[in-house]
């Protein structure tokens, strides 16, 4: 088994944030006993765990490496994303080092530790999960991490995102003033903050439009497969919806299929609004209407603020949410 913070922490059964306050000597900082200071050293000795991961070796010299992490780059979005902060990373004479974590907690857990274990001077990360204790005490011991896109709620952690609240509201709110009243919201991960922003601003639009009734959010994943599934679910109904708002570009490209299998033409049959911007959505048949990120302009700023941590100008606790805006197709009918 590949030695980390987390098997460590497993096998002795404490936290991962445990182990890596001990292995960095914060111990008593954080008022662990003696105990299980002990019990994480001889664990970590018994292992072979890599030295490395101590912050005094991590912080001897720079490594002019940066660590990526990202939860797929198969989506475009993300891919968008990654380009731009490597293009930026380069441009100061580093190098990164790109993690793809598919979308899973363990796997965003252990990058991380594998980006320590690699001495990187910095990491840039789109999180998965909620649990924030193991990136904050990374961001307080080891190197500064810089979040974009995704964050965590009531967290001090620095980030870059969209304001997605307002992308979910001011989307809704076209579709309400085309005469909409029954309209889907096909949602994406559950537990990432975005996500839960654009589903807060769809439900917002509809409750001051007095559309409560007809609120329904479906779907848990910012993929394909879960647009055309829950699209399909949809047209099965008994209240078919008469418009859709899918909250990625993958869950628009599901609606697609579905809608193509089950012979219904988009918008005089179902009108469609998605989330994110992508030049193919001009050639679509129609083009797709939707809430264009400002992808370059985070992934721009995430990196200015990290590179300014690490060269110490400033503590870089930036908390920041850029403005969306509503790209016009043809994917809208008025109801």
């Amino acid at each position: 088994m590949k030695e980390n913070l987390s098997t460590i922490a497993r096998r002795i059964g404490v936290s991962v944030t445990t182990v890596s306050r001990v292995l960095s000597g914060n111990a008593a900082k954080y008022r662990i006993s003696a105990d299980t200071a002990r019990r994480v050293r001889e664990e970590a000795e018994r292992s072979n765990y890599a030295p490395s991961i101590v912050a005094q070796s991590l912080r001897k010299q720079q490594t002019r490496t940066v660590g990526l992490l990202t939860p797929s780059l198969a989506n475009p979005y993300f891919a968008e994303m990654a380009s731009v902060i490597i293009s930026e990373v380069h441009k100061r004479g580093y190098t990164t080092i790109v993690i793809d974590t598919m979308e899973n907690e363990g796997n965003f857990d252990d990058g991380l530790t594998q980006l320590l274990a690699r001495q990187v001077d910095g990491i840039i990360a789109v999180p998965c999960g909620q649990d924030e204790k193991l990136v904050s005490d990374i961001n307080k011991s080891f190197v500064p991490v810089m979040l974009v896109d995704r964050y965590y709620e009531d967290s001090p952690l620095p980030f870059v995102s969209t304001n997605n609240y307002k992308g979910g509201f001011d989307a809704t709110n076209l579709l309400i003033s085309s005469g909409h009243r029954q309209i889907a919201c096909i949602q994406g991960v559950r537990t990432s903050v975005p996500n839960n922003e654009r589903v807060r601003g769809y439900r917002d639009a509809m409750k001051e439009a007095g559309l409560e009734e007809f609120e329904l959010v479906a779907g848990n994943e910012f993929s394909i497969q879960n647009g055309y599934l829950e699209t399909k679910l949809l047209l099965s109904g008994q209240n078919r919806p008469s418009a859709v708002f899918a909250l990625s570009n993958n869950i628009t490209l599901g609606v697609l299929k579905a809608c193509r299998e089950a012979g219904l033409r988009i918008p005089s049959d179902l009108s469609l609004m998605s989330f994110d911007n992508y030049a193919y959505m001009d050639y679509m048949e129609p083009p797709i209407t939707r809430v264009g990120q400002p992808v370059e302009d985070m992934a721009t700023l995430a990196t200015k603020i990290l590179f300014d941590r690490i060269d110490g100008l400033s503590p870089g606790t930036s908390q920041l949410k850029l403005s969306p805006t509503i790209i016009r197709g043809e994917s809208i009918r008025r109801a």
